[in-house]
């Protein structure tokens, strides 16, 4: 969601020798991998246990209290680079964001319709990969778009308080497709500052892990908008 601001450099002088680009590419996508894998794990759980299902309907103690560890583990590893870049630490703190990240998304899977579920998770992976191959293959830089995005993100979140208040399933409609569009256009962005070379902002190679997170990030994102497009739309 934008972590990345403050974090990039000019050109992508970084990453002038090829092979520590692909070895940097390779550990990020690793590691994106395996929180993908923790995520859905969790998720099924949620979704295909008629008994967690009921319990995560009932209790909301665990929704608060992966929130809060959420919070503050994304608040330490943006705001301190030194423990980011310290292994095993920046590991370890990552585990436990992409564990509580993944009981978060397997209780708000839990108020929607299994098929529901299963078909935005089918449409994200499909656009994921779509987007992906297009960042790598496309000689358009994204990467300045960072502050139009930031800006475009903020103006999402007043329009969203606008559909609390004003309930309206057009309203919702319209409020989870340009969700969805804004995180597209950060995942392309956020692919191509992790990829360097002629585009004009990159993160440097010790960034695995915070590119890994603006990945994941942007996923579980467009996951959550194209989950609340599909039930508005089906219902």
């Amino acid at each position: 969601m934008g972590l990345e601001d403050g974090l990039l450099d000019e050109g992508g002088f970084e990453f002038s020798d090829q092979n520590i680009r692909k070895s940097f590419i390779r550990k990020v996508y690793s590691i994106l991998c395996a929180q993908l894998v923790v995520t859905i794990g969790i998720m099924s759980i949620f979704t295909f246990s008629s008994g967690v299902k009921e319990y995560a309907l009932t209790n909301v103690w665990p929704f608060w209290l992966c929130f809060a560890v959420t919070l503050v583990v994304i608040i330490v590893l943006s705001c301190c680079p030194d423990v980011r870049r310290a292994s095993p630490i920046n590991i370890i703190l990552l585990g436990i964001f992409t564990v509580c990240e993944g009981v978060l998304l397997g209780m708000a899977c839990a108020t929607y319709k299994t098929d529901t579920v299963l078909i935005a998770v089918g449409i994200t992976a499909i656009i994921v990969l779509a987007l992906t191959a297009f960042a790598f293959q496309t000689k358009i830089d994204f990467t300045m778009l960072t502050g139009v995005l930031f800006v475009a993100l903020i103006c999402l979140i007043l329009f969203g308080f606008f559909a609390i208040i004003f309930q309206n399933r057009v309203l919702d409609i319209v409020y989870a497709s340009l969700g969805a569009l804004i995180f597209g256009i950060y995942i392309v962005v956020d692919t191509q500052l992790m990829m360097g070379g002629n585009h004009k902002y990159s993160l440097s190679p010790e960034e695995y892990i915070f590119a890994a997170l603006n990945l994941y990030l942007d996923i579980i994102n467009l996951f959550l908008y194209i989950l609340m497009l599909v039930d508005s739309a089906r219902s």
